[in-house]
């Protein structure tokens, strides 16, 4: 067995994927490296291997008589092959293409029933992408390089250099696709490998392996760090909510980096430290105040701050809600069930919560609302004599502003009687007994 073959042995016995009932995915473009992986796989399992082709369609002709290479030599080695062709009109850039890749794979996963996909990523591979973001500044966690493993996806062959690639398909007589793309240094990685290294080279022979060493080391490191980091995590932070007071405390690196992994699964492997240091200072500049303020991270998230804590939040546009009340009974509002039930005794004992509640509704008609606020609205609050807007009302309350418009009120007209979950008005306070129970329903 030779040293690519025993390479994957062993690395599908260490990640426990080498039970011969796996299905094996192999993203196949017909290149050199893939084509190594399929038919290595080929030679040291008896698993059933399904190689999967894109053909991206951006060099025409080329690209077809490409696929039809890839399915010709799956035949020839007896195993199934999988396509698909991109429509004419997709857009020819390296985003869309790889969005469409792995959308591609995805499909493939669910159409044939398996958790495992293969890529053909080589130790040359993972250099190209460290200097690439090297040249985008990147941070100790970009520095990781590709993964091994990822979700889906297995890369048995990143530890080995395409030198040895292109050896084993000489010795095995394959005939690998040759991308004219690949030529094209107009494309970034294409530059990198065909002028950077070779300059590199000049200085140290071995910078491949010296460029993967500076990978693992950062791969380690950050491990060192994540452990660090779960022991601030449980201190500081419950269910993605930060202690602002807490957070504030620790030393200003720390906090740059818990800022890095808060936003960094939004924004994947686009590291930004001017945007970055833009957050930890609004947060500082902000943690005084009691209805919090937002900051935007993407056009999907927001950094909502307040004195008590901040997360990321995603922006929802939420809808108005609402629901008629005449009668007794349930009543289901969004996500929310209101129960409505006359209840003329003494209650045994309040609800704290403000979960179930005990109202005199004798000086109402029966002719509520539930539903969400809306300009207008006002309360006046249990115990109080006057009235105040529901908005400086929610503001008393701590209430972050991305929540209030998911809140759900009783009322009547403008007249808010009961924030559910939160708080009533002294309209509905029970002197003797009260008319009636409201509970929120789990």
């Amino acid at each position: 067995m030779n040293l690519i073959q025993n390479t994957i042995k062993k690395f599908l016995k260490n990640y426990n994927i080498n039970n011969v009932n796996y299905i094996y995915l192999v993203a196949f473009s017909g290149g050199y490296d893939s084509m190594c992986l399929v038919h290595a796989l080929k030679n040291i399992c008896s698993n059933k291997i399904v190689a999967i082709h894109l053909n991206h369609n951006w060099r025409g002709t080329e690209s077809d008589n490409e696929e039809i290479r890839c399915k010709e030599f799956c035949e020839k080695e007896n195993i199934e092959f999988y396509s698909e062709k991109l429509p004419d009109n997709t857009d020819k850039n390296e985003t869309t293409a790889r969005n469409a890749r792995y959308n591609f794979f995805e499909k493939c996963a669910s159409k044939f029933k398996s958790n495992i996909i293969f890529t053909a990523h080589n130790k040359n591979d993972n250099a190209e992408t460290l200097l690439y973001r090297i040249t985008k500044g990147t941070g100790i966690k970009g520095l990781e390089g590709i993964a091994e493993h990822r979700d889906l996806y297995y890369r048995p062959i990143l530890s080995i250099e395409r030198n040895q690639i292109e050896k084993y398909c000489k010795t095995n007589k394959l005939l690998p696709n040759n991308d004219s793309s690949n030529e094209d240094i107009i494309h970034n990685r294409n530059l990198i490998r065909k002028n950077i290294l070779p300059e590199l080279k000049k200085i140290n022979p071995e910078v491949i392996s010296a460029i993967n060493c500076l990978s693992l080391n950062a791969s380690e490191d950050t491990q060192i760090i994540n452990e660090y980091l779960n022991i601030i995590y449980k201190e500081i932070s419950n269910e993605g909510k930060f202690d602002t007071k807490s957070f504030l405390k620790l030393s200003q690196p720390l906090q740059m980096r818990i800022l890095y992994e808060l936003i960094t699964p939004l924004v994947p492997l686009k590291y930004d430290r001017e945007r970055i240091q833009i957050l930890n200072d609004f947060i500082k500049d902000n943690k005084n105040s009691k209805s919090g303020k937002t900051c935007s991270i993407t056009t999907d998230y927001n950094l909502f701050v307040n004195e008590k804590f901040f997360e990321a939040v995603l922006i929802e546009n939420t809808p108005k809600l609402n629901c008629k009340i005449d009668k007794c009974g349930e009543y289901k509002i969004g996500n929310t069930t209101i129960s409505i039930t006359e209840f003329t005794q003494k209650p045994s004992k309040i609800n704290i919560d403000n979960k179930i509640i005990y109202a005199d509704f004798s000086n109402f008609d029966f002719n509520f609302e539930l539903r969400t606020r809306q300009d207008g609205d006002v309360i006046q609050p249990f115990g109080m004599s006057g009235h105040q807007k529901l908005k400086k009302y929610l503001n008393s309350k701590k209430i972050p502003n991305h929540e209030k418009n998911k809140l759900i009120v009783l009322a009547q007209g403008n007249e808010i009687l009961w924030v559910c979950g939160l708080g009533t008005s002294e309209k509905i306070r029970v002197k003797v007994n009260p008319t009636h129970k409201l509970e929120i329903k789990e």
